[in-house]
Order: C-alpha cells, then structure tokens, then sequence
C-alpha cells in the first residue's frame, strides 16, 4: 500500500492524536444552553482547522441554533464531488460519577482514549480532517473535489441543517456523501452501514386538575394524571414488545433473503451481546426475529422519561395537575414519519382514559434510509477498506437514526457512504465514551485510501 498520503499521516498521527485532544476538551454540548459558547468554540476551532490544512472558502454557516462549517476544494476537473459530513456536538456527560476520568479531559488507557465526544463523533470527524490534511500536505491537491459540511446540533434533531439542506444550495452540489458516524460491527472487521431507522421523538402531556391537588381532600374524586399516563403508555405495546398503533407495521419493506442470509453469517453472540454490550438479564422484543433483525429493521417504541409531579426527598401529598412522558420511535424503511406520526396521535387520543386532556407534540423526525450496495462509491469503499485492513468489507444496518442521509437523499438527490469507526462498546450517549486508537488511526488511512480510489 504506497501512498505519500498514508505515510505522512501514519508519521504525524502522535500529532493528530493530540489535536483531537484538544477538540474533545470542548464541552460542546448542544443540549445545553448554557454551552452554546462552546459550541461556537468547536465550529470555530474546526473552522481554523480546515483553512490551516488548505481548504477554501472556509466559513461559518449561520442557522438559528450552532453555525455550521463549511469549506471546499474544487480543482480536481473530471472527478466527482464528495460531501464529507460530521457533527462537532455532544450529548450531556451525565452521570458524572460513572465516569472513571472525566468527560472533558481526554485520558488514553488500554489502547483506547476516553472523552465525551470520542467517537460519537469529534474522533471520526477528526479522522476526515487528518486524511484531507494528509492528501493536501504530499500531493498539493486532492484526488476528488471535496465540499465539508458540519454541523452542531445533530444531538438535538439537526433542524439548522436540515432547513439548509432542504434549501438546496449550490454550495453543496455534490455525487455523494461521506459519514464517518457509524461503527465497525466487530474489532478488526471492515464495515459499511447500508441501512438507517429513522425516528420521531414525542412528547404526551396529560393534564387533569388546573392545579396540583391535596391527595387527603381531592384524592377520589380528582384525576391523577400520572396514572393517566400510565395508562396510556400501557397499551402502546403488548407485553411481546409488538406495537399496538393500528396499521403502524403496514408499509414495512422487509429486509430481502439475501439480507437475512447475510446477517447470519456475521460474528454474532447473542449471550455475549446481552452480557457485555446490554447487561441485562434477558434480553426482550418481538418473537419471532433474531436480535439483528429486532435491532436494524424492525420499529420500535421506547420511553425515555417521564418528568413532572414531586421527586423531592420526604413527602408531599398533592395530585400533580399534569404528567408527560417523552416517547420516541424508530421507524424501518417503508415508513415515513408523517404518517407513523399521525396514527401513533390519533391512536393516543382514542384510548385517553375519561377525566384528562392530551396533548401530544412532535419534538422531531428523521427518515429511515437504504442505501443500494451496487453504486460505484459503495464498491469503491469496499476495495479501500479491503486494502487497508486485509478482511471483505460486511455490509449492515444500523438501529440508530442519522436524518441527514435521509435530507441528503431527498434534497440533493445523492447516496451517502457511512464509513465509521467505532465499536459497539464505545459506548457513545453513555458515561466513559471512547474511541480505540488503531481505529482512528486505520480510518484515517482507510478514508485516504477511499478518497484515492473514488478520484482514479
């Protein structure tokens, strides 16, 4: 594998090693308000980044949320145009005391650093920076125009870039996209991600007295939204963890035989998955499909929290006037947001029980995606990871959502190539995220080596 760009970056890795460092240091956390300094920080350091290795046209994108980055290459005539995309955001550290260093101060152990933000996804948008600097810094030029877009809310639904996107730009005319966001299926095994849930992300309110209540003197008589609520909540899915929505599962594409075929012939331990990735007891979902298919092409309907009414330490005897639970959905390809939406809604509204009102808010959405394997940027990724890992590149699918392919797809009509590096238990979204060493430094190299090939 000869290639200038490669040994450049495998001589300056201890140096990227510690610039990544530097942009994990920045609790860009966009969940926050109180950090949307820093995340100006982050985009702003990005920024300065990209213009040091050579790229042009480099600014700031203002949206009503965190500005996204832009910048360009456009010199290589005849070749295609890539969009390379990341997101400079992260989620909350929290609970900071599970953390065994913490979250903002990169700490390198066993082979691998650990940092909110590690690979989920400052490490991997690092890593396309550092194979741009690399190609930049031995040829002077690159393989293939490139234009970078990233983005500081992706945590959050994504809606600046989303209503960017939608604008269609000229700025971001391209063949196809670049998403390092994703992970190996195992350790050592080179992977693309073909397939995405999309989602929607809710919340029901219940409300039932116009204020907090005396349980001693209202109690039998008052409604108490939380039970309410529970209710509700009880009959959106059967104790098979099927879906109750009528006609939710109606448009599923199901995945083809060949899909199936190939997904059980991956590396996969259902009791090491439950022990080590999940930890629970057993694991739980529909009968009938295997964990893989439960995971990547299946919807499903989650709980993330339901605030209101007293937590506090000792008693307080009141009937909250109000209840919420924030739900959320994943949504398989067939499915579109809008219409999931609109029966889970109607559905909610049917079986309120009497005695409360309900509201029910659409927080945001993103689209499932399937990306075809025959495109020539799919096949072309495959011989770069093959060259640089020596193993056949296995194709899955993801249960998580990233809206901007199914934006990218729909408004700049391209496919997207969702190269990622990170690992099952790196544990993105959880306290002591990290990101393995070797997989920075081999996706650098496989996304050199991409690059290369997608410019012959």
């Amino acid at each position: 594998m000869s290639s200038p760009a490669i040994a450049f970056a495998r001589q300056n890795y201890p140096r990227f090693l510690d610039e990544l460092k530097d942009l994990l240091r920045i609790p860009s956390i966009s969940t926050l308000p109180e950090h949307k300094g820093d995340c100006r920080h982050a985009a702003d350091v990005l920024a300065a980044e990209l213009k040091r290795i050579g790229m042009e046209n480099v600014r700031l994108i203002e949206t009503e949320g965190n500005p996204l980055v832009y910048a360009d290459w456009l010199h290589a005539a005849g070749k295609p145009t890539v969009l390379c995309y990341g997101h400079y955001d992260v989620q909350p550290p929290d609970p900071l005391d599970e953390w065994h260093t913490p979250p903002f101060e990169p700490t390198v152990r066993d082979g691998n650093i650990y940092a909110r933000g590690a690979v989920d996804d400052k490490g991997q948008v690092c890593a396309q920076v550092k194979a741009l600097e690399s190609l930049l810094a031995t040829k002077k030029a690159l393989p293939l125009n490139v234009r970078v877009l990233l983005e500081g809310e992706e945590e959050v639904g994504g809606e600046g870039i989303a209503k960017f996107v939608a604008s269609k730009p000229a700025e971001l005319k391209a063949d196809f996209a670049l998403i390092s966001d994703t992970e190996l299926f195992a350790p050592g095994l080179p992977t693309l991600c073909v397939g995405l849930r999309g989602m929607i992300y809710t919340e029901i309110e219940v409300r039932g007295a116009k204020t907090d209540l005396h349980s001693g003197m209202y109690g039998g008589a008052a409604p108490n939204p939380f039970f309410s609520l529970a209710q509700i909540l009880s009959e959106l899915k059967d104790k098979d963890g099927h879906i109750l929505i009528p006609g939710f599962y109606d448009d599923i594409i199901p995945p083809s035989p060949e899909e199936l075929a190939a997904w059980r012939s991956l590396p996969f331990d259902e009791e090491q998955y439950r022990i080590s990735e999940v930890g629970a007891r057993q694991l739980v979902g529909e009968k009938g499909y295997s964990v893989l298919e439960r995971t990547w092409a299946r919807p499903t309907l989650d709980v993330h929290g339901i605030p209101g009414g007293f937590t506090g330490a000792g008693a307080k005897t009141v009937i909250p006037a109000k209840a919420v639970a924030k739900v959320s959905m994943r949504l398989v390809p067939g499915m579109t947001p809008t219409k999931a939406y609109a029966q889970y809604k109607s559905y909610v509204e049917k079986i309120a029980p009497a005695g409360v009102d309900v509201e029910v808010r659409l927080v945001h959405s993103g689209e499932p995606s399937l990306i075809p394997v025959n495109n020539p940027y799919i096949q072309a990724a495959t011989r770069a990871l093959h060259e640089v890992w020596g193993k056949d590149t296995v194709f899955i699918r993801s249960g998580g959502s990233i809206p901007i392919v199914g934006d990218f797809a729909r408004h700049l009509g391209i496919p997207s190539v969702m190269m990622g590096f990170g690992l099952p238990d790196d544990n993105l979204h959880a306290p002591n995220e990290k990101f393995h060493l070797k997989n920075f430094e081999l996706g650098i190299e496989s996304l050199i080596r991409f690059m290369e090939e997608t410019g012959r």
